[in-house]
């Protein structure tokens, strides 16, 4: 797990509480809190992941999975700020600056996610023993599940990303990601509730905050007519 704010940032617990806490009081004007998270979770990755993860520890994979899911993060709230109404300003129509970013950003949000998956299917092939090793022992066919997988996040991505049964391959990503979560991640988590501080438990949160992205795009994302 990368840890967040990194260590050349001062007054890193400052910015926890902070960030924490302005979640929690915008989480009443649902669609602007949702797309202003999306363009704080940018933020991160253009300006904490990309320069001093990504690009300084280039060849380690942890740095690339991380900046991945903030960007994943990024379109997610998106969709769900699109999946909302819009609000009115003091009984006005004049839109903000933020529904003008959010007009200008809406539009590439079911991309972020479907470059994340598609990317973390072709890590199946590369790390191919790495990820075998998550499949419970209890499933049969550890090989096969880790290839079937990989295939399927690389289709869902795909199909999201070219408009090819688009809902229809969201919808599917959200039932895996979420089938991953109760047989998976969940298991995991309490059987090692503390390793890596707390990271089984972040990683059930993420995949089930995935899981709701996607079977929300499953509904919302325009598709080809014909």
């Amino acid at each position: 797990m990368v840890a967040w704010p990194p260590a050349w940032v001062p007054f890193r617990h400052v910015w926890v509480h902070l960030v924490g806490a302005a979640l929690i009081v915008f989480g009443r004007w649902r669609r602007p809190a949702a797309a202003l998270s999306g363009l704080v979770f940018l933020a991160f990755v253009l300006f904490l992941h990309i320069p001093h993860d990504v690009i300084i520890h280039a060849t380690r994979m942890g740095s690339w999975t991380a900046a991945f899911k903030e960007f994943a993060f990024f379109g997610g709230a998106l969709v769900v700020a699109g999946s909302l109404p819009r609000q009115a300003i003091d009984g006005g129509v004049k839109p903000s600056v933020l529904s003008k970013l959010e007009d200008f950003f809406m539009p590439l949000s079911k991309y972020p996610l479907a470059i994340m998956v598609a990317v973390f299917g072709l890590d199946h092939f590369i790390y191919t023993d790495l990820v075998r090793s998550l499949v419970p022992r209890w499933i049969p066919g550890d090989l096969f599940w880790t290839y079937f997988a990989g295939i399927a996040l690389i289709a869902s991505g795909v199909g999201i990303i070219i408009n090819v049964k688009a809902r229809l391959a969201a919808t599917l990503l959200g039932v895996m990601l979420f089938i991953w979560v109760i047989i998976l991640h969940i298991p995991r988590a309490i059987a090692d509730p503390s390793g890596t501080l707390g990271n089984e438990w972040t990683s059930v949160c993420e995949a089930f905050a995935f899981s709701g992205i996607a079977f929300i795009m499953g509904r919302t994302i325009p598709e080809k007519r014909g």
